[in-house]
């Protein structure tokens, strides 16, 4: 990892990664002049996919969700660069994958300070080919492989103390090759204990219940028992 770093800005990134200049990285701009932008996602804002070189990037500003978010929508206070959200992320998909977890290869972050205020910009590998659960279980059922593999990497972020405080089926994806893929490291954090494990998985559970009835996804309670043989094994 590099760092550049000025009075008001520090951006970490990897240079083997990032074939562009990294002060540019995060400029949506500059991408659309380069012909690069290759798609985009729409959620709190909008995640920008991107072409690198070796692989395809998403592009993501951090932005603020709930009441408070429509007031201040892409400001934190600032106390000090490594507690900033993007450096936190940066470091916990480090942190994941070293711990064997199938998480997205942060690339570069960034963080701009503005007297007592900051705002932040992540950008991490996009998985090739993959879906969220919602959009594979609302094509078809899924094989107790793939919930046991479920069960499995959630077991690996746990056994790394690591608290995925908004895991639902939107936030896993499932690649071509049906490897299971963990999402969206926003606000999570390494934490001591195991109370909020369960937490975790009890939230999991609810997002799945969330679906069924919002758009009908082909999901049953056995399904449920087969993830949590995958978590236990």
């Amino acid at each position: 990892m590099q760092i550049l770093e000025s009075s008001n800005e520090v951006i970490w990134y990897y240079p083997e990664l990032l074939n562009v200049p990294p002060e540019m990285c995060f400029e949506v701009p500059y991408w659309f002049v380069q012909d690069k932008v290759v798609g985009s996602a729409k959620g709190r804002g909008t995640t920008w996919f991107v072409q690198l070189e070796r692989l395809q990037g998403a592009l993501r500003h951090y932005r603020r969700g709930g009441l408070f978010g429509k007031l201040v929508k892409d400001q934190y206070l600032f106390s000090s660069w490594e507690q900033t959200r993007s450096f936190q992320e940066f470091t916990l998909l480090n942190t994941l994958i070293e711990r064997g977890v199938n998480v997205p290869r942060p690339i570069a972050a960034r963080a701009d300070k503005f007297g007592p205020i900051y705002t932040a910009d992540l950008l991490s590998e996009r998985i090739p080919n993959a879906k969220d659960l919602v959009a594979k279980l609302q094509q078809g059922a899924l094989c107790a492989e793939i919930y046991e593999a479920m069960g499995l990497q959630i077991r690996k972020m746990h056994e790394a103390q690591v608290n995925h405080t908004d895991l639902n089926i939107h936030n896993i994806l499932l690649d071509s090759s049906d490897k299971v893929w963990i999402i969206d490291f926003d606000k999570c954090s390494e934490q001591d204990g195991n109370d909020w494990k369960k937490e975790n998985l009890d939230r999991l559970k609810r997002s799945f219940h969330k679906e069924v009835k919002r758009v009908s996804i082909h999901w049953n309670e056995n399904d449920w028992k087969i993830l949590l043989s995958g978590y236990y094994s």
